[in-house]
C-alpha cells in the first residue's frame, strides 16, 4: 500500500526494542529527561527472561517474593519486526435521531421528530491516523499525523458522502491497514462542504413542518478526530462510524421564532435568521460526536475544541485510577511497554509476593545505558484534564539504592504535561506519592518510569494515577 511515507521505509529504520508487559484493555514521554524514542540506537535488543529465576537477591526482600508459576509468558516481547495481523478500515456515514449517548446506536427518524433532514452531503477529503511510534529516524510528525487516504498516486481524490442515504466506504480504503501505523490514538476524518453547501430539512413549527435551508458557508473545512475507543475493531476490521447526531445539532434551538420567507422556507445564513445561524454553527461540528475537532471558518480562523460529553466519558471520574492494570493482574496485551534505547537493556517478569499474593513487576536492568531514559517502563493513554488535581502513587524498591525519574508527559511532543520528579529508590519497598495539576488537557498522556543509568533490578507494584477532585 502507498502512503505519503511508505511503511516499508519506516520499517527499514526500526532499531528500538519494544516489549509488551503484563496488561489488558488499552489505556504516554520519553526523558532531557525527555528521551525521544525516535532517536534510539541500534544495540537495543531486549532479552527473553522466561526461564530466568525471578527470586530477589536482596536479603531484605527475597523471602517475601515467590515465582509466579501460573504465568507462562512473562517475558518482554520484541515486536520490532513482527507484523501485526492486518486490520482493514471500513467507514460508515449516517444521521442519527436518538438522544446523545457515547455508545448510542443510530436511530432512524420518527414522524414526530422536531427536525427532519432531507438532504445532507459533505465532501470527504482526507483520512489521517494519529499514533505513537517507537522507531528510529521516523519522519512521521505525530502532531500532524500520517495521511492514510487519499493515496500518494491519487493525491487529489475526494468522495462525496451522503449522510441521509447512508454511505459505507470500503473499496476506497481497502489498502489501509491500521496495524501498520504504530499505537493508534485517533483517526482524523476531514470534510469540506459540497457544491450546495447547505443542509435541507423540515422543522416542526406548531403542528406543521416548515422547510428550512441551513447554510454551511461558515466552514471552509473541518477535521473530526475520533478516539481509538470509538472505533470498533471486532470481526478483524476497523469500523469507523461517522454519525451526525440531529438532537445535538438542534439542542435548545427554537425554530418557531425564525422568520419564514415568501416561499414559506426558513433560510438560515449570515443574512437570514443570523442569530439562529450562529447558534447552529456552534453546534454543527460537535454534533458528529468525535473526541475533538478542528475547523477553519469562512474568515480563515482556526478553531479547535473537545466535544465535552465524549471527553468526559473518556477521562477518569473522581477517585478513579487512570492507569490500566496497575496491579499487573490482567492478561498481557499492550498496556505496559518496556522500552530499551541509548545502550540500555532490560527484561521484565511478573512475580507474586508471599502473604499478600500481590503481583509485582520485576524489571531487570542488565545494561544501564547512557541516560535514565535508556530503560523506560511506560503506559500510554493516561487521560488528564487541565486544572484537575491528580495523585500518582506507586510502590518501588531495587537491588541497589539510587535515583530514577518518574514523569507524565505528551506522547507527541515529549514535553512534561503532568509532572517530572526524581525519586530516590531504596532497597526496601516504599510508597511514592506525587500530587500534580496538569495545565493542559491531554487524552493520551504517557506515564513513565525512567529506570536506566546503572545495572540493578527493580520491583514495582500498585501503580495508580488517581483523580482526587
Amino acid at each position: 500500500m502507498k502512503f505519503f511515507l511508505s511503511i516499508a521505509s519506516i520499517a527499514a529504520y526500526v532499531a528500538v526494542f519494544l516489549s509488551l508487559v503484563a496488561c489488558s484493555n488499552d489505556k504516554s514521554m520519553a526523558g532531557i529527561e525527555i528521551g525521544n524514542p525516535s532517536l534510539a540506537e541500534i544495540d537495543t535488543v531486549g532479552k527473553d527472561t522466561t526461564a530466568k529465576d525471578t527470586s530477589v537477591k536482596d536479603t531484605a526482600t527475597k523471602d517475601s517474593i515467590i515465582k509466579d508459576t501460573t504465568v507462562k509468558d512473562t517475558s518482554g516481547k520484541d515486536t520490532s519486526f513482527k507484523k501485526q495481523p492486518a486490520l482493514p478500515l471500513v467507514a460508515e456515514f449516517s444521521v442519527d435521531y436518538s438522544e446523545t449517548t457515547r455508545k448510542a446506536l443510530a436511530k432512524e427518524s420518527e414522524k414526530d421528530e422536531a427536525v427532519l433532514l432531507d438532504s445532507f452531503s459533505l465532501v470527504l477529503t482526507q483520512l489521517r491516523s494519529f499514533s505513537s511510534y517507537y522507531y528510529t529516524t521516523v519522519s512521521v510528525d505525530p502532531i500532524a499525523g500520517l495521511q492514510l487516504w487519499p493515496y500518494e498516486n491519487k493525491p487529489d481524490e475526494t468522495l462525496e458522502i451522503s449522510f441521509i442515504q447512508g454511505s459505507s466506504v470500503k473499496d476506497h480504503f481497502k489498502d489501509i491497514d491500521l496495524q501498520e501505523e504504530g499505537y493508534l490514538k485517533e483517526m482524523g476524518v476531514s470534510f469540506s462542504p459540497n457544491e450546495s453547501a447547505a443542509i435541507y430539512g423540515r422543522a416542526k413549527v406548531g403542528d406543521k413542518y416548515v422547510p428550512f435551508v441551513y447554510s454551511l458557508s461558515n466552514f471552509q473545512s473541518f477535521m473530526l478526530r475520533y478516539h481509538y475507543s470509538q472505533i470498533d475493531t471486532t470481526g478483524g476490521k476497523a469500523n469507523l462510524s461517522v454519525i451526525f447526531r440531529v438532537k445535538t445539532f438542534i439542542k435548545d434551538i427554537d425554530f418557531s421564532t425564525a422568520e419564514i420567507d415568501k416561499d414559506k422556507t426558513i433560510r438560515i445564513d449570515a443574512k437570514n435568521n443570523a442569530e439562529l445561524w450562529k447558534k447552529l454553527n456552534n453546534q454543527f461540528v460537535p454534533s458528529f460526536q468525535s473526541l475533538r475537532y478542528d475547523y477553519t471558518s469562512a474568515e480563515g480562523d482556526s478553531i479547535s475544541d473537545y466535544v465535552m460529553d465524549i471527553w468526559e466519558g473518556i477521562a477518569a471520574k473522581p477517585k478513579e485510577n487512570t492507569i490500566i492494570n496497575g496491579n499487573f493482574q490482567s492478561p498481557f496485551t499492550t498496556d505496559w511497554i518496556l522500552m530499551n534505547q541509548f545502550s540500555g537493556k532490560a527484561d521484565t517478569t511478573v512475580i507474586i509476593e508471599k502473604g499478600s499474593k500481590e503481583r509485582i513487576m520485576q524489571v531487570n536492568v542488565t545494561e544501564g545505558g547512557s541516560h535514565s531514559y535508556s530503560v523506560q517502563l511506560i503506559q500510554e493513554n493516561v487521560a488528564l484534564i487541565a486544572g484537575v488535581r491528580y495523585q500518582c502513587v506507586f510502590t518501588i524498591w531495587s537491588s541497589e539504592e539510587g535515583q530514577i525519574t518518574a514523569r507524565i508527559g505528551s506522547y507527541n511532543t515529549y514535553e512534561t504535561v503532568g509532572f517530572q520528579e526524581h525519586v530516590q529508590v531504596q532497597t526496601t519497598g516504599h510508597s511514592v506519592a506525587i500530587t500534580f495539576i496538569p495545565e493542559v488537557s491531554d487524552p493520551f498522556a504517557r506515564f513513565e518510569l525512567n529506570l536506566g543509568g546503572s545495572e540493578r533490578t527493580f520491583w514495582i507494584k500498585e501503580v495508580q494515577v488517581l483523580r482526587i477532585e
